[in-house]
């Protein structure tokens, strides 16, 4: 057990789960969405739904669309700030079945990208993110991580583990998920750094590679 389990995260608000976790939900989308979000229809499950009003879950949701962290002092005027930054975002209840009852679907419109992120706050700040546009992710975002979405084909992940051990990034986690063999396939590395801009273009300029995303590490783990 580590100190951050025992005394909780740094953060603004009433509940760990409820809203510092809630918030790195929504920086996960934040980030994976790669530009400024304009829309956002948020799918609240179980205990979220329940409880999240009184817990500043919705607040903490919209503040990490808009980037911020747990511990900014903006959290809490979170709608405010996001009419201002042009984010219209809408909740709803919904049951995600067997899942973390806190869990949210975020779907996150941007002017030209989208993106839908589930994931789920466990406890004490801490996060797991379940699916990524549609595919089995299971990453906790505390280390970076690096995301690939592309066609399913014949050594692709070995191209993409050679490519890391030029760039000297250690790979620490992997998931991988296809819609059928030779469809759409993502691929989720939790790496001990993240990888470098140089290759990182040289990843997406790939035939095949529709979408890539590296996401920077957003919490201590």
């Amino acid at each position: 057990m580590s100190l951050l389990d025992m005394i909780g995260p740094v953060m603004i608000g009433p509940s760990s789960s409820h809203t510092a976790g809630a918030c790195r939900l929504g920086l996960v989308a934040h980030h994976l969405l790669g530009e400024a979000p304009r829309t956002a229809r948020i799918g609240l499950h179980a205990s979220f739904a329940k409880t999240g009003r009184g817990h500043g879950t919705h607040l903490a949701l919209v503040a990490g669309l808009l980037g911020f962290l747990p511990d900014d002092s903006r959290l809490s005027d979170a709608f405010a700030e996001a009419e201002k930054a042009g984010l219209k975002a809408e909740f709803h209840d919904v049951d995600l079945g067997d899942v973390h009852p806190n869990t949210a679907q975020i779907d996150l419109k941007g002017d030209t990208q989208s993106v839908t992120v589930i994931g789920s706050s466990t406890g004490g700040g801490i996060i797991r993110v379940g699916s990524v546009q549609g595919f089995k992710v299971d990453f906790d975002a505390s280390q970076p991580t690096l995301l690939l979405r592309y066609v399913d084909t014949i050594g692709v992940i070995a191209r993409v583990a050679t490519t890391l051990a030029a760039d000297g990034a250690n790979i620490a986690a992997l998931t991988c998920a296809r819609e059928k063999r030779g469809g759409d396939a993502l691929l989720a590395i939790e790496l001990d750094q993240p990888l470098s801009e140089p290759a990182l273009n040289f990843v997406r300029a790939w035939a095949g590679m529709a979408w890539t995303r590296m996401l920077p590490k957003l919490m201590d783990g």
